[in-house]
């Protein structure tokens, strides 16, 4: 006979229930690990990518083993307890108090939920991808704030189900929070207005997943270029020129002044500054400045190319190029690139670049008047 450790109502539990549970489930995890990596050794070797639906079912399958381990815990409590039903084992309540009443059955209603809500998810997950698949004109944005808004409300539901496994009136709920909500909503404000402004970034479509958006942080007279990677509740994920992945409140792209580059016409007209040095010749210096522009593949050679004598600076000329090409990731490369080729040009044709210059005036009276002291 095995030695009972502890009762849950009619149920005993010994040692070798707990050693059954606790191996099942290093069992299931080890398993999972171990398909996980040759699955994945095996698709790198073949070079073959999973992606949509066939990761999202292999992600299912992977942690179906943890299912078969439940099933097995449950099983192993037959060793040790006869006549005694599966039912009033569930029907036991571990905690019982005069307000709050758990038993096992409600435990595993909530696992159930979580568990329903994490596949209806991928499900939903997988319906929008092939929805957006076969839909050629619909963009990557569209689709994420699509997952987003199923995400938000299958979780939301999950919650309102969890309290009802756990027989909490939603509406005594939500009365006895409302006095902690109003404290948390003056306490909270700036967290509230980004969650607000998250969901109008996902519902109103001006900036989504994928573009290119110019802003100013602040802290710089500088703007920041950035890629919007993902829009989440309270902030939003965006990736510098440099790599660099920064988290931006989503009150910052909603409040502020923000050029989309994605958004509207391709083309844009970008201007690079030139000084040159008096005496020089502003036709030839013209006609330079737009044999080095036109010279590069990025720059649309229709739209023309301008060349302005902006002002007569303390050190030079100040002249302007302008030109026009598509709002780019790379438009400060292309602009690098035109720089090298006006100064080669210049170089070639001897058309100086001036430093800047400070005339000294020195009053001749002032040293005569000190050699006369002397």
């Amino acid at each position: 006979m095995l030695e009972t450790l502890f009762s849950l109502g009619l149920i005993k539990v010994c040692y070798l229930n707990i050693l059954i549970i606790i191996v099942s489930f290093f069992l299931a995890y080890v398993a999972k690990k171990i398909i996980h990596r040759s699955v994945k050794r095996y698709l790198t070797s073949a070079n073959i990518h999973l992606e949509g639906r066939k990761a999202t079912w292999m992600k299912l399958l992977s942690q179906s083993g943890f299912a078969l381990a439940a099933y097995v815990s449950i099983k192993c409590f037959n060793i040790n307890n006869e006549g005694v039903t599966f039912k009033e084992f569930l029907d036991y309540h571990f905690i019982d108090t005069s307000k709050i009443k758990v038993s096992f059955e409600n435990v595993i209603l909530v696992i159930l939920i979580v568990f329903g809500a994490r596949v209806t998810l991928n499900v939903v997950r997988l319906f929008i991808q092939r929805r957006f698949k076969r839909n050629k004109i619909a963009e990557i944005g569209t689709e994420y704030v699509y997952t987003q808004v199923a995400k938000y409300v299958i979780n939301v539901l999950a919650f309102f189900f969890i309290l009802v496994a756990l027989d909490v009136d939603a509406k005594l709920f939500l009365g006895g929070s409302a006095a902690l909500l109003v404290g948390l909503g003056l306490g909270l404000q700036d967290v509230f207005k980004d969650m607000f402004s998250g969901l109008v970034l996902l519902f109103e479509g001006s900036i989504r997943v994928g573009d290119v958006v110019e802003f100013y942080d602040g802290k710089s007279s500088d703007a920041i270029v950035a890629k919007i990677i993902r829009i989440n509740v309270r902030t939003t994920q965006i990736e510098t020129r440099d790599g660099n992945i920064l988290i931006v409140p989503n009150t910052k792209l909603t409040q502020e002044y923000i050029e989309n580059w994605s958004h509207g016409s391709t083309l844009s007209r970008f201007r690079l500054p030139v000084t040159v040095a008096y005496g020089s010749d502003t036709h030839l210096v013209s006609e330079l400045l737009k044999q080095a522009v036109l010279s590069h593949p990025k720059v649309h050679k229709t739209k023309g190319v301008d060349v302005r004598l902006n002002d007569f600076g303390e050190n030079g000329l100040q002249m302007e190029v302008m030109f026009w090409a598509d709002q780019s990731w790379d438009i400060n490369v292309y602009k690098s690139e035109i720089r090298f080729e006006i100064d080669r040009l210049f170089r070639h044709y001897k058309i100086r670049i001036p430093y800047p210059q400070r005339d000294m005036r020195i009053i001749q009276s002032q040293f005569d008047a000190t050699d006369a002291k002397l």
